[in-house]
């Protein structure tokens, strides 16, 4: 029995180079459909993958603190799409880094910029630039974000990535309300992912614990065996991404 086709989707996904961001874009790479990654570092791996599944792959080594290069670089790309082949068109936002982990006091300047140029500019101007570019496709539109319960829960000598995630979250928060007031509106989300064995645990769990007070916690998340793998995290999101009420909610968690 000849299996159906995979309707072709596009989706645009940003840290796509390793922990969760590399593994959902492992399980993208379905027959037929195309995946723009944008990260600082291609994937042979990927690239491989890619060949044998019969799926477009375009990989940029692109740095995200340069936020309004990406952008400009996406519209462009998009223009160039065949928008009518596509029945979808998302984008992810995965990409996101913790700033040296200590009290804002210590903070150093150009670490903590970064940070947020990364997590939170360069997610609004990609938006941005998606919408614009996508605005006439007649493709179901997704934006997914991915947050985080620091974004929703404050934590001391995490000032940064806590403000850069609630500020994803807001942002998403007013994005669904503009959306919602147009025909054909994209769906939007923020989603918490859940606690996942990555590189960001190895740092928080290797922080200092007298600059860090929930050093602890960390730690005994991975030793209680409490961490998702990103292979386990990808599946859970893509899944969620999938779903028929995705943007019901600007706002969500995968655990709920």
């Amino acid at each position: 029995m000849t299996q159906a086709p995979f309707p072709p989707q596009l989706t645009v996904l940003t840290g796509a180079s390793r922990g969760m961001g590399l593994a959902m874009a492992g399980q993208l790479l379905q027959p037929g459909h195309t995946l723009l990654c944008i990260s600082r570092q291609t994937s042979d791996t990927l690239a491989l993958q890619a060949q044998s599944t019969g799926a477009t792959l375009v990989q940029w080594s692109q740095d995200l603190t340069q936020g309004e290069a990406a952008s400009a670089r996406l519209a462009q790309w998009l223009a160039g799409q065949a928008a009518q082949h596509f029945t979808s068109a998302t984008l992810i936002n995965n990409a996101g880094m913790i700033p040296r982990i200590g009290p804002l006091r210590e903070a150093d300047a150009p670490d903590l910029a970064q940070a947020l140029r990364v997590g939170l500019e360069a997610p609004m101007l990609l938006t941005a630039a998606f919408l614009r570019a996508t605005q006439g496709w007649s493709a179901t539109r997704k934006v997914l974000n991915i947050s985080s319960g620091l974004g929703r829960r404050a934590m001391a000598s995490q000032a940064g990535y806590c403000a850069a995630k609630a500020g994803l979250d807001h942002f998403t928060r007013c994005l669904a309300l503009e959306e919602a007031q147009k025909p054909g509106g994209a769906r939007v989300c923020a989603l918490a992912p859940g606690v996942i064995d990555t590189d960001m645990q190895v740092q928080l769990r290797g922080a200092d614990a007298t600059a860090f007070p929930d050093q602890a916690r960390f730690a005994a998340l991975q030793s209680g065996g409490l961490l998702s793998s990103p292979a386990e995290a990808a599946t859970q999101v893509l899944a969620f991404l999938a779903r028929a009420d995705f943007g019901s909610q600007p706002v969500a968690d995968v655990r709920d």
